[in-house]
């Protein structure tokens, strides 16, 4: 599977106003295109466009993303540095790498950069629209905005509107990020310990308490009094994003999460929800304390035709990347029935 992109020379107006000279958007594609069996694929923060890459067993023989049923995408988002225009691109009016200059992006600017490149493919409508946590953000948007595009959503741990809990989250992380002396600087690695503490505080909304408890507890407990197991476990988390991220772009990111509420401009939360028309799977985790259960009630309660389901859990936000035999039954039984 070798990532694709394509470039669109027109101008890219954002929702804050700005108006980049054009985008370039890296993509990926799984099984061979057969009339309508698209399988749209909206991924969370820090992945990418390489689906097996951050979601186990799901691009698989017999999975929900069979590549031999289905033709399956996915999408790099704006701003993110895996291929698509983010702040480590360069800058045509300076030919210089954007970095701190780089525009507020929105949830529904990488909606309309998605709606692109489905246009480019000739993708006028997928069987199946699915994203978790930033991308059910995605999935939520787009079935707003094109109502017609999906046939069915799958909106997995996610929510109508970043809340300010999660947005506290994001907030700790810049503030992280900000304390390091090198934030600002003009290089692809500025802030490269910031980003590494603001990653171990993400981990703790990813996992939370039951998570660590259950996996980072020291056999030796009783005797040790220092370099516990989760310490090491949080510094390996940590670099290991700043090895593969930039702290400009996770701003960017952190940014756009916060952005999101579907009811701005569109009057209120049930008016912006009434406009998805395909029928939607919507799947919470008992444990997840940064979408928790509750947080999809608004999704139950607007959306006009949809599933709910609870996955019992001890992996948090994250059990959506951990509990895959129980979120593939769900997913197939879904799309055998509707």
């Amino acid at each position: 599977m070798a990532i694709e992109k394509i470039h669109f020379d027109q101008p890219f107006e954002l929702e804050c106003g700005v108006v980049l000279p054009g985008i370039t958007v890296a993509y990926s594609t799984y099984g061979t295109r057969r009339g309508d069996n698209v399988i749209w694929v909206c991924h969370a923060q820090t992945a990418n466009s390489d689906v097996p890459d951050w979601w186990a067993h799901t691009v698989e023989t017999g999975r929900f993303l069979d590549p031999e049923k289905y033709f399956i995408v996915c999408a790099n988002i704006l701003g993110s540095p895996y291929g698509t225009t983010c702040p480590a691109s360069v800058n045509p009016a300076t030919g210089e790498p954007w970095y701190g200059d780089f525009p507020m992006v929105t949830i529904r600017d990488m909606v309309r950069a998605h709606m692109l490149l489905a246009q480019a493919l000739e993708i006028e409508h997928v069987e199946l629209l699915i994203g978790s946590s930033m991308g059910g953000y995605q999935c939520m948007e787009w079935g707003i905005m094109q109502p017609q595009f999906a046939r069915r959503l799958g909106l997995i741990a996610t929510c109508d509107r970043q809340m300010p809990w999660g947005i506290a989250f994001g907030e700790s992380q810049r503030m992280a990020i900000r304390a390091d002396q090198s934030w600002g600087e003009r290089r692809a690695d500025a802030a490269y310990w910031g980003l590494a503490a603001a990653r171990s505080v993400a981990m703790l909304s990813f996992r939370g308490p039951e998570a660590f408890n259950l996996t980072q507890d020291d056999p030796d407990r009783d005797t040790k009094l220092d370099e516990f197991r989760v310490c090491s476990y949080q510094r390996y988390n940590g670099e290991k994003l700043s090895k593969r991220f930039d702290a400009y772009s996770y701003v960017t990111l952190l940014n756009a999460t916060d952005s999101h509420n579907v009811a701005r401009g569109r009057g209120s939360v049930a008016e912006a929800l009434s406009k998805i028309e395909a029928p939607a799977l919507i799947v919470a985790i008992t444990s997840d304390i940064l979408f928790p259960p509750h947080g999809h009630d608004n999704l139950v309660k607007y959306i006009k035709r949809n599933q709910y389901h609870l996955i019992e859990s001890n992996y948090g936000h994250d059990g959506f990347l951990v509990e895959n035999e129980k979120l593939n039954e769900l997913v197939a039984t879904f799309m055998a029935t509707n």
